[in-house]
């Protein structure tokens, strides 16, 4: 129940490592289609694009991913669809939360939730 129990714990250690490298990835991703780019972005494609990069022991159906944008060095929010919020120089911020289910032996399931955060300066 020991081995098992720690297995399961080093399978979450994973899962968080990759929920906060899916936010870094998203934020990147937001970064490089900001209003000058050409190929400006929505809320709702950064997070299609994070559920689908793929990362193993991932399930996109418990992952919820928040994007936010706002001015620079303020930090006032504003609406994604407001000009300058996705300008070169304001920041955009992504946050992946993802429940991971916890199941040990004879100890019972629970849902463990993690958060990461990855807040850039848009480049483009």
């Amino acid at each position: 129940m020991v081995i098992i129990g720690m297995m399961k714990m080093c399978v979450g250690v994973y899962c968080y490592h990759y929920t906060s490298e899916a936010a870094r990835e998203g934020a990147r991703w937001a970064i490089v289609r900001g209003s000058s780019s050409g190929q400006e972005t929505t809320a709702d494609a950064i997070s299609t694009y994070v559920k689908t990069l793929g990362y193993p022991a991932l399930t996109p159906a418990n992952m919820t991913v928040t994007v936010s944008w706002a001015g620079f060095p303020t930090g006032v929010t504003c609406t994604p669809n407001n000009n300058p919020c996705d300008n070169p120089g304001n920041m955009v911020s992504v946050t992946v939360n993802y429940a991971y289910p916890l199941s040990i032996p004879f100890l019972g399931s629970r849902t463990l939730n993690m958060s990461s955060t990855s807040t850039v300066i848009i480049a483009q």
